[in-house]
């Protein structure tokens, strides 16, 4: 059979692969619990006050690993796989990096030079393998949440700015969001205005819109303020919750 043979045309529906991160306590875990029946496989203790499946907390990359090859090859009925978080699970495959090399720090792994962070790409592509394997052969939606830094970024058209970005090493972010259909960054709204600060200087100062600290959003296409990107052509921002992604994406078929 030729390649020619092979063509595929048209749109194939798959469940979507999302990076949710943000800001400490905006919602970013109630959210993936809003998911369809979800089951988290949480590396950092933080679940307790939310009503959801999750797998006992991780404290070794073994243990994630296993978690998602007995969802694998076990039967279930779970719909969604939460990683909660991938900051925290970096950690972990950093732990495991100097274990196998006897070493205290992941800067000393292989001899240093940053090697480390290389080495750590290995299982990051072993964590993705198994989340393809889920989402194709199970069907099941694959949320990956994770906390947000401020990092400097240099624009080659602009001068440069800073930005939030999720917290990871930039080697595995990039690989994450690249794979990621959906990037977003889940945040307050404020509203920013300058005021007098006296001795004719001004300072800008943020007000949150909303009640109770801001309404909560995601930005899900990305901007000077943060990474975010969506394959589905969906608005830049929506209400933080699984409710207004879904009917997002059902009004852009």
């Amino acid at each position: 059979m030729s390649m020619l043979e092979k063509v595929q045309r048209g749109r194939t529906p798959m469940p979507p692969r999302i990076l949710c991160y943000g800001l400490e306590g905006v919602g970013k875990s109630t959210y993936g619990s809003q998911a369809p029946k979800p089951i988290f496989i949480q590396t950092e203790d933080g679940l307790d006050e939310i009503n959801c499946d999750k797998f006992p907390l991780a404290t070794s990359y073994d243990e994630v690993s296993g978690a998602l090859t007995d969802l694998r090859r076990e039967k279930h009925d779970y719909e969604t796989v939460v990683v909660d978080s991938l900051d925290w699970l970096e950690h972990l495959i950093w732990d495991k990096l100097c274990e196998l090399h006897g070493v205290n720090s992941i800067e000393k792994v292989d001899g240093g030079y940053s090697r480390g962070y290389t080495h750590a790409l290995t299982y990051w592509r072993e964590i993705i393998s198994h989340l393809n394997a889920l989402r194709n052969q199970l069907g099941m939606v694959v949320l990956l949440i994770a906390h947000s830094k401020v990092e400097r970024f240099e624009d080659p058209e602009s001068s440069s700015y800073d930005r939030y970005s999720p917290r990871l090493h930039k080697h595995a972010a990039a690989l994450i969001c690249e794979w990621c259909d959906a990037v977003l960054f889940a945040t307050h709204k404020f509203r920013t205005q300058s005021e007098d600060a006296g001795f004719n200087r001004k300072r800008t100062i943020a007000n949150p819109i909303g009640k109770n600290g801001g309404d909560r959003i995601l930005r899900c296409v990305g901007g000077p303020s943060c990474i975010a990107k969506n394959r589905y052509g969906i608005v830049e921002e929506l209400p933080l919750s699984w409710a207004a992604f879904m009917a997002a994406l059902s009004q852009n078929p």
